[in-house]
């Protein structure tokens, strides 16, 4: 119903701009709503912000407004007035048209092709560390950067996704000390343990060793801050670091080694998950390069030099602190990567836009590294944009990977597959499956069951997961949302070929239907607007609610009226058009049976 909303919302701002003295209406003014069940009519204007303006009363305004679109808009019907909201009824030709419309179109209605001279947009994710495996936090992440690129591509822009690997510094050193200390030559083929698991563990290791250090220390009479900074390991790993920097051979070999095992791992887990990345980027490739723009600025009087030797900025006139871009012993941090990755990134694929899809702990360090660029000049640093999300925790609580209490993202990716393999058995209707077929559709609920979870929440907000919770047929779930999608493919595979037939004046619920389904276009453009796939996943399931109340009350294949039957079974055909068109910018499969 986008077309016709949009000529609505012109021609009651045309109106009203006439009505306004000295002054003018612009569309995106105009307010349009959903009518509730209980009240007649298919969408609402707004009277309440035009009344001060126009110096009328409700009534008055509506009836004129009311005339005034009837007279021009040949899809309204009637009208009526409830308290201050002009409601307006669409005629049935109207929803015969739309119907017709969307049909004609149906696997691309909504969608929009990229142009060669059309934006060109980067999305950086999941940006993990080397010292680690990815977890039900990185999920979402993940989860948020393929969503997002799906969906700005549906806008008609060109998306390229990159992934930047924190692959030194000191949590990367941590790993390697502990497994000097404790491996005794193991390795992830001797132990028969995933490659990224494998080095995390050792991670784990070093916090645990890091804090007996810290309390003999103190039990020797140290301060906690003094044992924190003289305790044996955290030293070696000071000097580790040092030394990677300085090009160590021997250190040099066992980051190689250990960070192969970590990619290894990686690669299973984003081929599981259907990441794809136009390049990789790592942060061992540019730290050189982040030092030498750094000495740039400071030639050129945007950087200082403090007494220690340390490189610092002063952004205290835009409402930050000053930070510091090098180290006292020449060493770079995170920003100081950041700051060359972003300009490799620009050299590489001169984007229009560059998005990072990174935690809601971090919103400080992009304010900071978005208003260095801008002060270095760097092109198209007014297009930066941190897509912020909120943690993830458990119902237990917060999760700590130095302390080995995080979800691990292998696990709970197979522990939902089991969930769907269960809950598929309970209801025993997968006869004529193959076994490969089978597990073939456990994995795509599972996927569906945890991406849909996570997704639908706004990528602000703080979420708890539960994996029982997820998986519900019933509730706003991705399995509800592909299980209505599987039963109107085994409608349409009863149905037969379809021809729609003039005259036919659609029933309540059809129309109910019809109005969701219109909204697809505007409801994508949304989600990329605001960067917020939530508004997608809500969308989803409000259209498979919708036909599920129709498929409730009208019958489809036992429909004796033709033109009936006809024009329901083009709306079913729709319906799973878009449900799988809206699942699959969501990263899920639907299946065609459940």
């Amino acid at each position: 119903m986008n077309t016709v909303e949009n000529s609505l919302r012109t021609l009651a701002a045309q109106f009203l701009s006439g009505l306004v003295p000295g002054g003018e209406v612009s569309p995106a003014q105009v307010l349009l709503n959903p009518i509730p069940a209980d009240f007649e009519g298919d969408v609402s204007v707004v009277l309440f912000p035009f009344l001060k303006l126009t110096g009328k009363r409700p009534d008055e305004l509506g009836e004129a407004l009311g005339a005034f679109l009837q007279q021009n808009l040949c899809e309204i019907g009637s009208w009526t007035l409830v308290k201050g909201f002009l409601n307006i009824t669409f005629t049935p030709e109207y929803w015969t048209s739309l119907l017709k419309d969307v049909y004609a179109q149906h696997q691309r209605f909504g969608l929009r092709e990229a142009t060669a001279d059309a934006p060109n947009v980067l999305i950086e994710y999941p940006s993990p560390n080397t010292n680690k495996p990815l977890h039900l936090g990185h999920l979402r992440n993940i989860f948020l950067g393929m969503s997002l690129s799906r969906i700005l591509e549906a806008t008609g822009q060109r998306v390229t996704p990159v992934c930047l690997y924190n692959d030194r510094g000191t949590n990367i050193s941590k790993s390697m000390v502990a497994w000097q200390k404790f491996a005794h030559g193991a390795t992830p083929q001797s132990t028969g343990i995933k490659g990224d698991h494998f080095v995390g563990d050792y991670y784990v290791k070093f916090s645990d060793l890091y804090k007996e250090e810290v309390k003999a220390l103190m039990a020797e009479g140290k301060t906690e801050e003094d044992a924190k900074k003289q305790a044996p390991c955290i030293q070696e790993v000071e000097r580790m670091t040092v030394a990677w920097e300085e090009g160590d051979a021997e250190v040099r070999a066992l980051w190689e080694q250990m960070n192969g095992w970590v990619y290894e791992g990686f690669n299973e887990s984003f081929g599981r998950l259907g990441c794809r990345f136009e390049k990789n980027y790592y942060e061992s490739a540019v730290y050189n390069l982040g030092k030498e723009t750094v000495a740039e600025g400071l030639e050129k009087g945007i950087f200082f030099r403090k007494d220690d030797g340390s490189i610092w900025i002063d952004l205290t006139d835009a409402g930050l602190d000053e930070k510091v871009l090098l180290r006292s012993n020449g060493t770079s941090i995170y920003i100081t990567q950041d700051i060359a990755v972003a300009y490799e990134k620009q050299r590489d694929f001169n984007y229009d836009a560059s998005i990072y899809v990174v935690g809601n702990e971090q919103d400080y360090h992009f304010k900071v590294l978005f208003e260095i660029l801008k002060r270095l000049g760097m092109k198209a640093s007014d297009k930066l944009y941190h897509l912020s999300y909120g943690m993830v925790e458990l119902p237990t609580g917060k999760m700590k990977s130095r302390e080995g209490t995080v979800v691990d993202a292998d696990v709970l990716f197979d522990g939902m597959i089991q969930v769907a393999r269960e809950t598929a058995a309970e209801q025993g209707k997968l006869e004529g499956l193959s076994e490969a077929e089978k597990e073939h559709l456990y994995t795509m609920v599972g996927n569906a069951a945890l991406r849909y979870f996570i997704l639908r929440v706004d990528p602000k907000k703080k979420m708890i997961f539960n994996p029982q919770e997820s998986i519900d047929f019933q509730g706003q779930t991705g399995p509800f949302v592909q299980y209505t999608h599987a039963r109107i493919a085994s409608i349409l595979r009863q149905g037969g070929d379809i021809q729609l037939k003039d005259g036919y004046v659609p029933h309540p619920k059809e129309v109910q239907v019809l109005a969701t389904l219109g909204r697809f276009g505007s409801v994508i453009q949304t989600a990329a607007d605001k960067m917020d796939p939530s508004a997608l996943a809500s969308y989803v399931f409000e259209l498979a609610r919708d036909f599920n109340q129709f498929y409730h009350e009208c019958p489809v294949l036992k429909e004796s009226d033709e033109a009936a039957r006809m024009f329901r079974l083009a709306l079913c055909a729709s319906v799973g058009s878009v449900l799988k068109n809206g699942l699959y910018l969501l990263g899920i499969e639907a299946p065609e049976r459940m």
